[in-house]
């Protein structure tokens, strides 16, 4: 099986500009190819670790990837998907994040010489001259086609500044400048970058007279639609001080009955033939095959070895809830000798807040220390943290200790 079959059988391809062509390119010899990262974190998260899988993927098949740091595009912000324009960042910041990034990326990427091409856009675009700039690329960009591009429809209702209007034409750029370069000929990313990665190809197309290529891919959605990678307390990061590796095991640990064999197909490196045959599991087996989901993400993003503690870790909390070696944690602090359980659960990230705490209690998802509670108002009171913790347990398998502060 090829490359290209393999990311399709997966339900990885969204679209393409060219299909038979891509595949053509793909199955008779090597692909120089390209997915950019705009630095507006300091950590990755579960939509990057997608994109670096399927570098990994077109790795092992004998392509060069180019893996693209926006430090240029960065600057202006990418309103695709966004009702607000982002945040803009100073230039130290940015090149901090591309600098996180790269070495969270080592982890998953070859950036061995010859294996991979690390490249930062803020080196040729934070040098353009926007004369040149306007008569060599923009007399290639129709306003009009911009305007009904997707990536900036849901901008325009509450105002599409003039900075945002220019992310396409900078992204467009970046595979004019890339095919210039490296002859780099196939633009992949997320589908939510399609507009974007038609505007490079047609822009080499006009300036350059080749034909190159652009492929989508399926953003991770679970069975209702919504994005995946969201936790009450926010992101599923890939750096270990964002997120333990335990909380991240447990976030896949816990992804839906719906959701799990779309997972292991689109995130991990089991054999497809496996994955298929798991398709027909229920019950009991589908809380095996979120085992296997949870142990083989933690292993590729933070090793082998926290892996397993993670497993076992899991595997002994949910059977006794208990073992709260590897539990997270948090540290809190009481007022009067107690704290309210509103607050703990808060102060905790098990409710974002005294609503989402008030129904978890009313609908019996809450115990303290296999105690339910039933009251919203109720106090836990410092003689609960006798030994040192309490353990708080949200359904059937979030377990979470809390211990006093210092």
């Amino acid at each position: 099986m090829t490359v290209f079959q393999e990311l399709k059988r997966r339900g990885l391809i969204a679209q393409t500009t060219n299909e038979e062509a891509i595949e053509k390119a793909l199955n008779e010899g090597q692909v120089t190819f390209y997915i950019g990262f705009d630095a507006t974190a300091d950590s990755l998260h579960v939509g990057h670790l997608l994109q670096l899988l399927i570098i990994k993927r077109m790795q092992m098949a004998g392509h060069l990837p180019i893996v693209l740091l926006g430090t240029g595009t960065t600057m202006i912000g990418d309103p695709s998907g966004k009702s607000d324009m982002r945040k803009m960042l100073t230039v130290d910041q940015i090149n901090y994040n591309a600098e996180c990034f790269r070495k969270q990326m080592e982890r998953i990427v070859d950036f061995a010489p010859g294996k991979c091409i690390v490249a930062r856009n803020g080196d040729w675009l934070m040098n353009l001259n926007y004369i040149q700039l306007l008569r060599d690329v923009g007399v290639h960009f129709s306003v009009n086609r911009m305007l009904a591009a997707e990536c900036y429809k849901s901008r325009m209702e509450k105002g599409l500044t003039f900075l945002e209007f220019n992310y396409m034409i900078m992204q467009s750029y970046d595979f004019l400048h890339l095919f210039r370069t490296y002859n780099n000929t196939l633009e992949l990313g997320g589908d939510d970058q399609w507009s974007n990665i038609i505007g490079g190809v047609e822009l080499v197309r006009r300036a350059e007279g080749k034909d190159v290529y652009g492929m989508t891919f399926n953003l991770l959605t679970n069975s209702e639609g919504k994005k995946m990678g969201k936790t009450e307390k926010g992101a599923v990061w890939l750096d270990r001080e964002k997120m333990a590796p335990y909380d991240f095991f447990q976030y896949w640990r816990n992804v839906g009955d719906q959701d799990v064999i779309k997972c292991l197909k689109m995130l991990t490196f089991l054999p497809i033939e496996e994955i298929e045959a798991m398709e027909s599991w229920e019950g009991s087996q589908l809380n095996r095959a979120k085992e296997i989901l949870a142990f083989e993400l933690t292993k590729i993003v933070h090793g082998e070895e926290d892996a397993q503690k993670s497993l076992d870790a899991a595997r002994a909390i949910f059977a006794a809830g208990t073992d709260s070696e590897h539990m997270p944690t948090t540290e809190v602090s009481l007022d009067g000798g107690k704290i309210g359980i509103l607050d703990l659960l808060k102060a905790t990230g098990l409710a974002s807040s005294n609503g989402e705490a008030r129904r978890l209690i009313q609908q019996g998802g809450i115990s303290v220390d296999d105690e339910k509670v039933t009251d919203p108002a109720a106090d836990i009171p410092s003689s609960a943290f006798e030994k040192g913790h309490i353990i708080i347990r949200k359904g059937k398998k979030v377990f979470h200790k809390a211990v006093l502060k210092g």
